[in-house]
């Protein structure tokens, strides 16, 4: 455990976040790590703000000390014409989440990506990436998909009921990775998809709690893929149970939940906290309900 006089100050800025598992997780590797550290919802539905008032939130934040900040739903890509610098991957994803507070200024970056690409490494360590298959192409989507190619996959095939969405995404995608196979897809092709493919992706709300169900007919599971969700409230949903059931390995959304906020808490302190410790707290939070 390291010791320090320094406190941080972090915000999560964005709609409907007041219950976010985020803070108590920053918090708690604080702890064990002897920081001061206080971790700050920025509510907008609480507030009475809108999601383009980013920027001014950043600038009154800056002025009361804040260090950084996380940037969610509706404010990811509206923050980006308020900073300073935006790293690479956030610059190529076209998204930012966290926003670290520096003498040069505003400095964005996005940790969704490297959070899915984390949780792919080391909870599927070896995972065939040749063929995989991803169902939904929107914000979540954009950065698991980015993060999949990143791996290495070779082809990709992206599936969306908003056809408009997902052809925009391939074509960027496609800009960013050309040594890779990049397809557009309904949801017709998914069976003919899943047939070959080496893994799954699910990246939409099924699953949820407020949207329960399974994205897919499990009959199109075979249990020599993988298959990943994003989903993390349940953590094991009815897709990751069926599929653990008829012997696939599988990823849960909490890898990515943790990934994504071990990473923003090292760009934030310059400290590398302990996956292991912060996803053991994550899952305690989840079965308590939190």
């Amino acid at each position: 455990m390291s010791t320090t006089t320094e406190s941080w100050l972090v915000g999560l800025i964005g709609e409907g976040i007041t219950a976010s598992l985020t803070p108590p997780m920053h918090e708690s590797e604080a702890r064990a790590n002897g920081l001061q550290y206080l971790y700050r919802p920025v509510d907008l539905s609480v507030n009475g703000r809108s999601g383009t008032e980013v920027g001014d939130l950043l600038q009154y934040g800056r002025d009361l000390g804040f260090n950084a900040f996380n940037i969610t739903h509706p404010c990811k890509q509206l923050v980006m014409e308020h900073l300073d610098e935006v790293s690479d991957d956030a610059a190529r994803l076209g998204a930012v989440n966290t926003v670290v507070v520096t003498d040069k200024g505003f400095i964005g970056h996005n940790t969704d990506h490297s959070g899915f690409g984390r949780a792919l490494s080391t909870g599927l360590p070896g995972a065939a990436l040749d063929k995989v298959v991803q169902l939904g192409a929107g914000g979540a989507g954009a950065a698991v998909a980015y993060a999949l190619l990143k791996a290495g996959t070779a082809q990709l095939t992206l599936i969306d009921l908003d056809s408009g969405r997902v052809q925009e995404r391939v074509h960027a995608l496609s800009v960013l990775f050309p040594d890779a196979s990049i397809a557009a897809g309904t949801g017709e092709d998914l069976p003919g998809a899943l047939a070959a493919a080496d893994g799954f992706v699910q990246a939409t709300p099924v699953g949820m709690h407020s949207h329960p169900g399974m994205p897919v007919d499990a009959a199109l599971l075979r249990p020599e893929m993988w298959v990943a969700d994003v989903i993390y409230r349940p953590v094991r949903t009815k897709l990751i149970e069926t599929a653990d059931a008829l012997g696939c390995r599988v990823l849960d959304g909490g890898h990515m939940a943790v990934g994504q906020a071990v990473d923003a808490f090292e760009l934030i302190t310059g400290i590398r906290p302990d996956p292991a410790r912060m996803r053991a707290h994550f899952l305690d939070m989840v079965s308590n309900g939190l």
